[in-house]
């Protein structure tokens, strides 16, 4: 494992000074600290503005651009952590996979990976100088935001691996199911060379200003506890594991996982994210108190009008009950075209319900 250079910046934030970084730890909190996965996006106007001009790859490859964007929902919306803007395939790039997004379907990685021979081509990868530019935006961004946390992130193993196999975007992920079950070798291959490259790149994150931590296994939700177990845990463990080495919360976050929470929590993980196919109390009660949560509001809710909109956040602050350790989120990322004074609603709405459940 590479050993990436260690930041002199010292945090103007605290643990005991962030509503976030309290819930991280489980320490008791005056409001309930709120964020959103993709909060940053095509849904705000700012943001349509940049993209006009420069493309994702060219916004992240920009470290301006990337800290610019990272910075929109915050001033926007009054959230209680910044979110780096990246996306969970850039480790794609220097691995030799390549990466481009096609209009109208997502990533497409030109060069997949099926045999054994694919993975041992796959580079090494240094995150230091082959994604310098994301510790550049974290550094810029450690600079600008001085009461609100930056969380870095990751994909995890499978997530990234799922990508890589299918070559883009899947619903069944067949190609990736196939590898595992029938050449286990080259699958547990693979994974451990994602795991490396995986840990190394959100330690590089930590160590350039990165104050907390989030690993997206936005796609493990296909699989049953048996294969996740055997196929999946190992890699995403390593990963977890690394990010926690270096003291700062790391939050486990999957969809479609009520199946496979307690497997999460073994994994790792400060907090696990829980989508909204459970109810918050429920999922917390599988994963145990000494662990945080992060979620659970459908992210199609931010389209309903504002009385369904507050009954339904009112009902997930209820349901935590008030304990420490409770980070309201969306059970996924916000969808496009949601209306951003709705999201601006929610995080009113936390901030006064939560101030006031006994």
């Amino acid at each position: 494992m590479t050993t990436p250079q260690t930041t002199n910046l010292q945090s103007p934030i605290s643990d005991y000074a962030s509503p976030f970084l309290r819930a991280c730890r489980r320490l008791p909190n005056d409001i309930t600290p709120v964020w959103f996965m993709r909060q940053a996006g095509r849904y705000m106007p700012e943001y349509r503005a940049i993209r006009e001009k420069y493309s994702l790859l060219e916004i992240c490859h920009h470290p301006e651009l990337a800290a610019e964007v990272t910075l929109q929902p915050v001033r926007a919306l009054g959230v209680d952590a910044a979110i780096l803007f990246a996306d969970i395939l850039l480790p794609a790039i220097p691995l030799g996979v390549g990466l481009e997004f096609a209009k109208g379907e997502g990533p497409v990685l030109q060069n997949p990976v099926r045999t054994m021979e694919d993975v041992k081509k796959l580079h090494p990868v240094n995150p230091e100088t082959d994604l310098g530019y994301v510790m550049d935006a974290i550094r810029i961004l450690r600079g600008e935001l001085k009461d609100v946390p930056l969380i870095g992130f990751c994909g995890a193993p499978f997530t990234v691996a799922s990508y890589i196999i299918e070559g883009g975007s899947s619903r069944e992920f067949l190609k990736t199911k196939t590898m595992m079950y029938s050449d286990p070798q080259t699958w547990h291959t693979l994974m451990e060379k994602l795991a490396v490259v995986l840990s190394d790149y959100l330690v590089a994150q930590i160590r350039a200003g990165a104050q907390a931590v989030q690993v997206f296994d936005s796609w493990v939700g296909a699989l049953n506890p048996q294969d996740y177990e055997e196929f999946v845990l190992p890699y995403s463990q390593k990963v977890l594991q690394a990010a926690k080495n270096e003291n700062v919360p790391v939050i486990h976050f999957g969809t479609n996982t009520t199946t496979l929470l307690s497997l999460m929590k073994r994994a790792g993980g400060d907090v696990i994210g829980l989508d909204w196919r459970i109810p918050l109390d429920d999922g917390w009660k599988i994963l145990g108190d000494d662990v945080a949560v992060q979620g659970n509001l459908d992210p199609a809710l931010l389209f309903a009008p504002l009385p369904v909109l507050k009954q339904r956040v009112h009902n997930i602050l209820r349901r935590a009950d008030g304990k420490p350790g409770h980070i309201f989120n969306l059970g996924h990322g916000i969808l496009q075209n949601t209306p951003v004074d709705n999201v601006k609603a929610v995080v009113d709405m936390v901030h006064e319900f939560s101030s006031i459940v006994e």
